[in-house]
């Protein structure tokens, strides 16, 4: 009898144990808490080449080197989507095909052309915050002759103040 009631006892004490005192710590609702998309106006980033690899067993037809870093400034328009230029290569003939920038994340799809070789189709993806944004742009490439290569750079950036006005035309 001695034994079943230790037991009970024992039975009694897991039960307990997994219950919580009902008093339960507010959760933060993290939605709530990621911005809806990026504050517009001027970001200054840095960037790294972190990955070039041929993907033709050619040499890549890219002016950008593997480790290459740099920085520059971007602008964020209105609707909290970066201008495309950072994310693409010099020369290129680019077009933003899709976008997304709320909720802590940004997504963008470009299809560029670059003369006399053929397509590139960069996409951006990552998190933002109100003012700053840490995301990876990737790049392949679909040629008509050799150099075909896959790019992968990593860009961080953080809002600096308001876009400088775009000079007069003419």
């Amino acid at each position: 009898m001695r034994n079943f009631h230790l037991a009970a006892a024992a039975a009694a004490m897991l039960l307990l144990a997994g219950c919580d005192s009902g008093a339960e710590a507010p959760k933060k609702d993290e939605a709530a808490a990621a911005p809806k998309k990026l504050t517009p106006g001027e970001y200054s980033f840095t960037s790294e080449v972190t990955k070039l690899a041929s993907t033709d067993k050619s040499t890549p037809a890219s002016k950008l080197k593997m480790g290459e870093k740099s920085e520059g400034k971007v602008c964020v328009g209105a609707d909290g989507v970066p201008d495309i230029t950072p994310f693409t290569e010099a020369g290129d003939k680019c077009s933003l095909t899709g976008s997304y920038a709320r909720s802590g994340r940004i997504s963008m799809q470009m299809q560029c052309s670059r003369s006399g070789k053929g397509n590139l189709y960069p996409n951006v993806d990552g998190n933002i915050t109100a003012d700053s944004f840490e995301v990876v742009a990737t790049s392949s490439s679909q040629f008509s002759g050799d150099g075909d290569y896959a790019l992968t750079r990593h860009f961080v950036g953080k809002r600096t103040g308001e876009c400088a006005a775009a000079p007069a035309k003419g």
